[in-house]
Protein backbone atom coordinates (compact mmCIF):
# COMPACT_ATOMS: atom_id res chain seq x y z
CA UNK A 1 0.00 0.00 0.00
CA UNK A 2 1.32 3.42 -0.96
CA UNK A 3 1.83 6.15 1.64
CA UNK A 4 2.17 9.18 -0.68
CA UNK A 5 3.00 12.69 0.51
CA UNK A 6 4.04 15.86 -1.30
CA UNK A 7 6.41 18.26 0.44
CA UNK A 8 9.04 20.88 -0.13
CA UNK A 9 12.58 19.57 -0.23
CA UNK A 10 15.32 21.79 1.13
CA UNK A 11 19.00 22.04 0.32
CA UNK A 12 19.91 19.49 3.01
CA UNK A 13 18.02 16.84 1.00
CA UNK A 14 19.87 17.48 -2.25
CA UNK A 15 21.12 13.86 -2.25
CA UNK A 16 17.51 12.73 -2.75
CA UNK A 17 16.96 15.01 -5.75
CA UNK A 18 20.07 14.17 -7.79
CA UNK A 19 19.25 10.48 -8.57
CA UNK A 20 15.80 11.38 -9.93
CA UNK A 21 17.08 14.26 -12.06
CA UNK A 22 19.87 11.98 -13.28
CA UNK A 23 17.22 9.48 -14.48
CA UNK A 24 15.33 12.30 -16.18
CA UNK A 25 18.50 13.46 -17.95
CA UNK A 26 19.46 9.85 -18.79
CA UNK A 27 22.95 10.46 -17.43
CA UNK A 28 23.73 13.26 -19.91
CA UNK A 29 24.96 15.48 -17.06
CA UNK A 30 27.24 13.95 -14.44
CA UNK A 31 25.96 13.66 -10.89
CA UNK A 32 28.81 15.84 -9.65
CA UNK A 33 27.84 18.62 -12.07
CA UNK A 34 24.18 18.24 -11.08
CA UNK A 35 25.15 18.55 -7.43
CA UNK A 36 27.08 21.77 -8.08
CA UNK A 37 24.25 23.21 -10.16
CA UNK A 38 21.64 22.41 -7.53
CA UNK A 39 23.82 24.04 -4.89
CA UNK A 40 23.70 27.22 -6.98
CA UNK A 41 20.00 26.89 -7.81
CA UNK A 42 19.01 26.78 -4.14
CA UNK A 43 20.66 30.22 -3.73
CA UNK A 44 18.32 31.67 -6.37
CA UNK A 45 14.50 31.94 -6.59
CA UNK A 46 14.28 28.15 -6.69
CA UNK A 47 12.33 25.72 -4.56
CA UNK A 48 11.94 21.99 -4.94
CA UNK A 49 8.97 19.76 -4.19
CA UNK A 50 9.13 16.00 -3.88
CA UNK A 51 6.75 13.08 -3.96
CA UNK A 52 7.43 10.55 -1.23
CA UNK A 53 6.23 7.00 -0.74
CA UNK A 54 6.86 6.71 2.99
CA UNK A 55 10.43 8.06 3.18
CA UNK A 56 11.43 7.16 -0.39
CA UNK A 57 11.51 10.09 -2.82
CA UNK A 58 9.80 8.94 -6.03
CA UNK A 59 9.12 12.22 -7.84
CA UNK A 60 10.40 15.74 -8.08
CA UNK A 61 9.75 19.15 -9.59
CA UNK A 62 11.66 22.36 -9.39
CA UNK A 63 9.80 25.62 -8.95
CA UNK A 64 11.31 28.87 -10.25
CA UNK A 65 9.49 31.96 -8.97
CA UNK A 66 9.59 35.27 -10.83
CA UNK A 67 7.49 38.18 -12.03
CA UNK A 68 6.88 38.33 -15.76
CA UNK A 69 5.74 41.43 -17.62
CA UNK A 70 2.96 39.57 -19.43
CA UNK A 71 1.34 37.70 -16.52
CA UNK A 72 2.67 38.98 -13.19
CA UNK A 73 3.92 36.63 -10.47
CA UNK A 74 4.62 33.28 -12.06
CA UNK A 75 6.17 29.91 -11.41
CA UNK A 76 8.07 27.85 -13.94
CA UNK A 77 8.17 24.11 -13.33
CA UNK A 78 11.51 22.47 -14.02
CA UNK A 79 12.73 18.87 -14.19
CA UNK A 80 9.31 17.34 -13.48
CA UNK A 81 9.83 13.62 -13.00
CA UNK A 82 8.03 10.64 -11.47
CA UNK A 83 9.71 7.23 -11.23
CA UNK A 84 8.34 4.92 -13.92
CA UNK A 85 6.92 2.34 -11.55
CA UNK A 86 4.65 5.03 -10.01
CA UNK A 87 3.25 6.38 -13.29
CA UNK A 88 -0.18 5.79 -14.82
CA UNK A 89 -2.06 5.72 -11.51
CA UNK A 90 -3.14 9.36 -11.24
CA UNK A 91 -0.15 10.43 -9.16
CA UNK A 92 0.93 13.06 -11.71
CA UNK A 93 -2.50 14.68 -11.58
CA UNK A 94 -2.37 14.80 -7.77
CA UNK A 95 1.17 16.21 -7.92
CA UNK A 96 0.11 18.97 -10.32
CA UNK A 97 -2.83 19.86 -8.05
CA UNK A 98 -0.52 20.11 -5.05
CA UNK A 99 1.90 22.31 -7.02
CA UNK A 100 -0.97 24.45 -8.33
CA UNK A 101 -2.42 24.98 -4.84
CA UNK A 102 1.00 25.69 -3.32
CA UNK A 103 1.96 28.20 -6.01
CA UNK A 104 -1.36 29.99 -5.70
CA UNK A 105 -0.75 30.24 -1.94
CA UNK A 106 2.59 31.91 -2.81
CA UNK A 107 0.76 34.56 -4.84
CA UNK A 108 1.39 33.14 -8.30
CA UNK A 109 -1.25 33.69 -10.93
CA UNK A 110 0.35 31.63 -13.70
CA UNK A 111 2.38 28.49 -14.24
CA UNK A 112 4.55 27.51 -17.18
CA UNK A 113 7.06 24.88 -18.15
CA UNK A 114 9.13 23.55 -21.01
CA UNK A 115 8.91 20.02 -22.32
CA UNK A 116 10.97 18.40 -25.04
CA UNK A 117 9.31 18.42 -28.45
CA UNK A 118 9.52 14.62 -28.77
CA UNK A 119 8.11 13.89 -25.29
CA UNK A 120 4.58 13.27 -26.60
CA UNK A 121 3.19 11.65 -23.43
CA UNK A 122 4.05 14.80 -21.46
CA UNK A 123 2.32 17.00 -24.05
CA UNK A 124 -0.92 15.07 -23.64
CA UNK A 125 -0.59 15.15 -19.85
CA UNK A 126 -0.03 18.92 -19.71
CA UNK A 127 -2.88 19.58 -22.18
CA UNK A 128 -5.13 17.54 -19.89
CA UNK A 129 -3.95 19.70 -16.98
CA UNK A 130 -5.27 22.80 -18.76
CA UNK A 131 -1.94 24.09 -20.06
CA UNK A 132 -1.61 25.67 -23.50
CA UNK A 133 1.31 26.10 -25.87
CA UNK A 134 2.14 29.82 -26.06
CA UNK A 135 5.42 29.73 -27.94
CA UNK A 136 8.69 28.00 -28.64
CA UNK A 137 11.69 27.68 -26.35
CA UNK A 138 14.87 28.62 -28.17
CA UNK A 139 18.28 27.57 -26.89
CA UNK A 140 21.91 28.28 -27.71
CA UNK A 141 25.08 27.06 -25.99
CA UNK A 142 27.49 29.88 -25.17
Amino acid sequence: MLDITFKLVDFQSIDLIIPLVDKLNKGKVSKSVLYKRFQEMFKQNYQCVGIFDCEKMIGVSGLWFCTRHYVGKSVELDHVFISEEYRKGGLGKKFMKWINDYCQSQGCNSMELNTYVNNYPSHKFYYNEGMEIWGYHFFKHL
